[in-house]
């Protein structure tokens, strides 16, 4: 049976989400992991090299403007659990608008970005890229001040890399997560509302919430 958008979403909701072994592979795999990656929104750490790094206003922030882009970014490197499926299948939930994209821009030139799904109050960060240092950092940042100032109660990363944990990423067991999941989804968020903040205040928002 070929994978919908619609039944897609219904596994985000049951807590499960499909990857690809390969850029190239033909099947997709449905994870659960015992213990899953979170962004808790409150506790973001913006290092003081990071807000040197947004407060220099070096770059442009966008939100989807260049989904595809973004997705295409995220897969460009040498192992990818992005495949031909999921392309398709990110694609029309974009359409749908229940998945965004975050971009950092230096001109004209796409450098970073962070892509996600949207359910109620939950946002199932797939991935993200840099193509310049602090890039995706960036993306983060701008990411987290965005899903609290839209509403959003949940940033779901799937796994925790040692890059989200420097940032405040931690693990929860799979039943807490499922409890957070569940109360996320009664509530109401909408990505696309918040205007693009100065620099600024987001750093201003992270300290007063730090």
């Amino acid at each position: 049976m070929k994978l919908s958008p619609d039944l897609l979403l219904s596994a985000y909701a049951q807590g499960i989400f499909p990857m690809a072994a390969t850029r190239d592979a033909t099947e997709l795999h449905w994870f659960e992991p015992r213990l899953r990656g979170v962004i808790p929104l409150q506790n973001f750490h913006i290092s003081r090299s990071l807000a040197r790094e947004i407060r220099r206003e070096k770059v442009t922030i966008r939100t989807d403007t260049a989904f595809r882009a973004v997705v295409e970014g995220c897969a460009a490197r040498p192992e990818t659990w992005i495949n031909d499926a999921l392309f398709d299948l990110y694609d029309a939930l974009f359409a749908m608008g229940a998945a965004h994209a975050l971009e950092v821009w230096e001109g004209e030139a796409l450098v970073g970005g962070i892509f996600g799904v949207t359910l109620g109050g939950a946002f199932f960060g797939e991935s993200m890229f840099s193509r310049r240092p602090n890039a995706s950092k960036i993306a983060l940042a701008y990411t987290v001040d965005r899903l609290l100032r839209a509403g959003f109660v949940l940033f779901d990363t799937q796994y925790l890399t040692d890059h989200l944990k420097s940032l405040g990423g931690v693990e929860i067991p799979r039943h807490v997560y499922r409890k957070r999941l569940e109360e996320a989804l009664r509530v109401r968020a909408d990505f696309s509302a918040p205007e693009i903040p100065p620099a600024q205040s987001i750093l201003q928002r992270r300290t007063q919430t730090s």
